[in-house]
């Protein structure tokens, strides 16, 4: 998502984004456990990824910290409550994604963690009421710049504020929504535009198949 005054610096991070998510789309068709797996749009990494260490706040103020995503999958999606259009829409197709998931085991169902990029103006209060706005159970996080930036690298997302004429401004943010596993590990990457459907189509065929792991 990228406003019309976006500058140049700022438009060849995007490209190298764009560039890089391609690349990693050519291992769609890679293996899990050895299996052969066919996905609709989500691509897999082919390296397994840890992330790194990193400390947000949840919309109770409570530390929001690595741990926090071990022993569950978590579908990660970065944006900010004023976005108008990318970021309210995707989470209405995750409110679908998870509401036709719940049928698979507890432990194979995802959280949804939507990390905020605009911590100033999205205090704990305004993420918890908006967030719950799509789903009771989602959660909403935040933190300082660094912590952000520290963790926006590590699955290969970007976010960048867009200032305004009028003296306010935007946040430019990657569309991509992010399957990091149960380990804490980075798994997939689902590409924007989203469609819940596909979205779940993939995600049950990743997660039976990684689930055969021993």
């Amino acid at each position: 998502m990228t406003t019309s005054h976006t500058p140049r610096w700022r438009t060849g991070l995007w490209i190298a984004a764009a560039l890089l998510a391609g690349a990693v789309g050519l291992w769609t068709h890679q293996r899990i456990t050895g299996q052969a797996l066919t996905l609709e749009v989500a691509a897999l990494y082919p390296i397994h990824r840890p992330l790194p260490a990193f400390t947000l706040q949840d919309a109770e103020g409570h530390g929001f910290q690595r741990e926090q995503l071990q022993d569950h999958y978590s579908l990660v999606f970065f944006g900010y409550t004023q976005c108008p259009d990318v970021c309210p829409t995707t989470l209405l197709e995750l409110n679908q994604v998870v509401r036709a998931l719940a049928d698979l085991p507890a432990r194979l169902q995802p959280s949804v963690v939507f990390v905020s990029v605009d911590p100033n103006r999205d205090t704990p209060t305004v993420l918890k009421n908006y967030v719950q706005h799509f789903n009771a159970s989602f959660i909403g996080v935040s933190g300082n710049d660094t912590e952000l930036t520290t963790l926006t690298r590590a699955v290969g997302a970007l976010f960048a504020l867009s200032p305004s004429a009028n003296g306010t401004y935007s946040v430019d943010h990657s569309a991509s929504m992010f399957l990091i596993d149960p380990s804490a590990a980075l798994l997939a990457v689902f590409p924007a535009p989203h469609a819940a459907h596909s979205i779940e189509a993939d995600y049950r065929r990743i997660v039976s198949t990684a689930g055969k792991t021993p």
